[in-house]
């Protein structure tokens, strides 16, 4: 897992805020005080993010990222080991690269799925990895996150998660929407889609097609163009999504 340089020397000032706690303690309720309470407690529970990655350098990088962001972050240095600390009824978002050692990131997903454990999983991705990222798809992954990414991708991400907001809602309004983008292509286009959802690289897709490697890239910058993507991530979602329509 990659992360765009994140150190203490990005940490800006907390003095506004402390003041702005300051200012509001002599002010009194207007709800009942049992209420207020509740507030309390539930405005005090930080959010855990539960990251695993076998470098303890990017380990730290996001620890230190996601509590100032205020998220309780818990890291392990593999799947095992997450899966050996956590327990049912544990609460959390995780983020797993997906090339660990022992377990990778999509069988992961796929035991989180079996125990019947509700931790959405965000998919950390190199372009080599397309075909782990889309079976960490298949099986339930929430999203993908492709390296390197900006730390504000992540933060992004993780609170699209952990509020059930995520890109990949398969209402009837978004696969009317993805089919339409989808029936913009050509059908060169979509064979190559097809074959890049199937987690087959240029080189492959190219011999695959009795094309050349630059006509692929070319074919792949047309269909990210005409589907408004953004993301390998996204236009994975979309293809998952047309084929649980057809």
């Amino acid at each position: 897992m990659m992360i765009a340089g994140v150190t203490e020397d990005t940490v800006g000032t907390r003095d506004s805020r402390r003041a702005g706690e300051k200012a509001l303690e002599g002010a009194k309720p207007r709800v009942p005080p049992e209420l207020l309470e509740i507030g309390r407690e539930t405005a005090g529970r930080k959010q855990v993010v539960h990251v695993i990655d076998d470098d303890a350098a990017v380990l730290g990088s996001v620890r230190f990222l996601l509590t100032i962001e205020g998220f309780e972050a818990i890291t392990y240095s593999s799947a095992e080991e997450f899966l050996e600390a956590i327990k049912p009824g544990d609460a959390g978002i995780v983020v797993t690269d997906v090339r660990l050692p022992g377990l990778n990131g999509v069988q992961l997903v796929e035991v989180l799925k079996r125990r019947g454990l509700n931790l959405p999983a965000i998919v950390v991705t190199a372009y080599a990895d397309v075909a782990l990222a889309v079976s960490a798809m298949k099986q339930g992954a929430v999203d993908l996150l492709e390296k390197p990414f900006d730390p504000s991708a992540l933060i992004e991400k993780i609170r699209q998660a952990s509020v059930g907001v995520s890109e990949q809602e398969e209402s009837v309004a978004s696969a009317q929407a993805v089919r339409k983008s989808l029936s913009s292509l050509s059908a060169r286009e979509k064979g190559v889609l097809q074959e890049l959802i199937r987690g087959k690289t240029n080189k492959a897709i190219a011999a695959e097609l009795g094309i050349s490697q630059r006509t692929v890239e070319v074919h792949r910058a047309n269909i990210m163009k005409k589907t408004e993507a953004g993301s390998l991530s996204a236009l994975v979602r979309m293809a998952l999504i047309a084929e649980k329509q057809a």
